[in-house]
């Protein structure tokens, strides 16, 4: 006989799930993990993880413009971090300093100004939702703009997906074949703002990084092309979204953390398998 406490718990859980606050955070959430595991697998092949992670943290200080000068969150993001980017591209050429210095100062520069404008502002704004995301703020409107950002961001790889695997395995293979490095990379820039820009409501900029590097590391060993590695780590993406929200609702953590510790035993996992497949 099945326990009626068991029962109680799946209903309520269920009743969780359909309200249209969770729905609306895991639609956005899908919306997250299709374009983190698709840009993700480029982060992974050309070893921008600091990169990546610098540009996050630069979000801080968009989400501080953007209230400040009443110009909205989203595009306070994406001006910060393509500012970030260009001003990056940009003393890189000089190669006076390494990259990772750079991108050491540059990122926690941008971090401390978001902390002073925010802390400037009069309006009060939750920090903990953007550092970790939160599924409940989503709106309606939020996730137009998200699918309409995921379509734009789909295209713009497919119609370029050469350009970027030439300049990811050699810059001076790409510029032999016509190709501009220097375009490619501001290219990739942009769309990494805009995975930060849809990603910090769910994941939170604290946890972008996660959600593009733990889902391509993962299919990395599962697959062999570059092609298969994308579609796998979007698949995996989505998996991690939806079994973490699902974490997240049924214990009552932010959406953000538990979507990653669900990557990370995803990750494990083929970690474990690509062993045992190998001593086989």
């Amino acid at each position: 006989m099945v326990d009626i406490t068991i029962i109680i718990r799946i209903l309520s859980l269920e009743k969780k799930i359909t309200d249209p606050f969770i729905l609306r955070g895991i639609l956005a959430g899908l919306a997250v993990a299709m374009i983190s595991g698709l840009v993700g697998c480029f982060v992974v092949w050309r070893r921008m993880s600091y990169y990546g992670e610098s540009i996050a943290h630069s979000s801080l200080l968009g989400v501080g413009l953007g209230i400040l000068m009443g110009v909205g969150i989203n595009l306070g993001i994406v001006f910060t971090c393509l500012l970030f980017g260009i001003l990056f591209l940009w003393l890189q050429q000089s190669k006076l300093l390494s990259s990772d210095t750079l991108l050491g100062v540059l990122a926690h520069l941008a971090l401390s100004i978001g902390i002073i404008v925010i802390s400037m502002n009069r309006i009060k704004i939750d920090v903990h939702a953007f550092l970790f995301g939160d599924i409940l703020a989503v709106t309606q409107n939020d996730l137009w703009g998200m699918y309409l950002a995921v379509l734009f961001v789909v295209i713009i790889i497919c119609l370029n997906w050469s350009s970027l695997l030439l300049v990811t395995i050699d810059e001076d293979l790409a510029k032999a074949e016509g190709v501009n490095p220097l375009f490619i990379n501001l290219l990739l820039t942009s769309i990494l703002t805009i995975v930060v820009a849809v990603s910090i409501q769910i994941i939170g900029l604290l946890l972008i990084t996660a959600m593009l590097i733990i889902p391509a590391a993962t299919s990395r060993r599962l697959v062999n092309s570059p092609e298969m590695m994308a579609i796998v780590a979007t698949l995996l993406g989505v998996i991690s979204v939806v079994l973490g929200i699902y974490l997240s609702v049924e214990i009552d953590a932010p959406s953000g953390p538990s979507i990653v510790v669900v990557n990370a035993v995803l990750f494990f996992l083929s970690h474990i398998f690509a062993i045992f497949v190998k001593k086989q």
